[in-house]
């Protein structure tokens, strides 16, 4: 019995990364790597790298059968598997994913015996009630203060977190703000690059948070290896308008900045046409209702909840997160 105690202890830690090629998922599995654990990581259609430490699965969130033989012998998992959209076309989808498919890890992890969750959820779940509101961890999400069909299924993903903690699981949840980093320019918040970079003449006094990617990242392995658990935090580093960071990426790219402000009406046509666009070319639009009215919205995000729990977290100044941002973009795009 003491060897096998003594042989417990001396075991590797084994992870599991759910959307371990997004990027949330594939910078984590880099900073994971530089420690001494094993990681498992689920991918559904390409690998991003190999490394010996990783052993990748593939797979998705409903083979419930498949989870809980990963899930055998891991000690931690990260879930960052997430459908993102600000469509309502994509309800159905959006909640299969982020709400069943949720679900599915909980249940496996309360199955297989494992030590940890962290689930990264989005400051979306949160909900808001008017402009000019400052947004914290107590706010509570409701019909009222929804904002979007994404929220709600973000919601609705933690609700089977906490369902999971009231059965026994330790289990942590962050709500980031929009995350800044160098990944596929073409999808998700690293859009925002390609569209200054291209010199769109448009941009927004609507004021929402941000935050880089490395700093999210680090402080889902501090919230890991802490004692926290039954606990959600905002993660966000600096709350400025879009056309502050709009600017930042432009100078950092030396691009044209923008120049056209748009107003509610503005918005309103654009969103407009683009549904109008998408009907007849089948494409998902570039501007929804939602997305249009967020980005006029002005909302303030309190991030001291996680600065007080965990006081060695220290967030990057955007700026500096902007210009090493696009010096990445640069490169990967070939873009000297």
């Amino acid at each position: 019995m003491i060897q096998s105690e003594a042989d417990s202890s001396l075991r590797i830690k084994t992870v599991f990364i759910t959307g371990a090629t997004g990027l949330v998922g594939s910078h984590l599995i880099k900073e994971l790597i530089q420690q001494d654990v094993k990681i498992k990581a689920l991918y559904r259609s390409e690998i991003s790298f190999s490394h010996k430490n990783i052993e990748w699965i593939k797979g998705d969130l409903f083979d419930v059968i498949l989870l809980e033989e990963i899930l055998t012998d891991v000690d931690e998992v990260y879930h960052c598997a997430a459908k993102v959209s600000f469509n309502p076309k994509n309800r159905k989808e959006l909640f299969k994913t982020n709400v069943e498919g949720t679900a599915n890890i909980v249940n496996a992890c309360i199955n297989c015996g494992v030590k940890k969750l962290l689930h990264v959820s989005s400051v979306a779940a949160l909900g808001r009630l008017k402009n000019n509101t400052v947004i914290s961890e107590e706010m509570q999400w409701n019909e009222e203060t929804n904002n979007s069909v994404y929220g709600e299924s973000k919601y609705l993903g933690e609700t089977e977190v906490w369902r999971g903690i009231g059965e026994g699981l330790d289990a942590v949840i962050i709500n980031p703000s929009i995350i800044l980093g160098a990944g596929d320019w073409n999808n998700g918040s690293s859009e925002i690059f390609k569209t200054v970079y291209n010199e769109f003449p448009y941009y927004s006094e609507g004021v929402t948070g941000f935050v880089d990617v490395q700093d999210v990242v680090k402080t889902m392995i501090a919230l890991m290896d802490s004692d926290i658990s039954a606990e959600r935090f905002i993660v966000s580093a600096e709350n400025i308008s879009y056309k502050v960071l709009f600017n930042m990426i432009a100078e950092a790219f030396d691009k044209k900045l923008p120049h056209k402000k748009i107003s509610p009406f503005l918005a309103g046509v654009v969103w407009r046409a683009e549904a109008v666009r998408s009907l007849f070319t089948g494409k998902a639009p570039f501007i929804t209702k939602e997305t249009a009215s967020s980005a006029l919205a002005i909302v303030n995000f309190d991030n001291n909840k996680l600065l007080k729990a965990l006081p060695s977290i220290q967030y990057t100044p955007l700026k500096t997160t902007v210009e090493k941002i696009c010096i990445e973009f640069i490169e990967i795009n070939n873009l000297h």
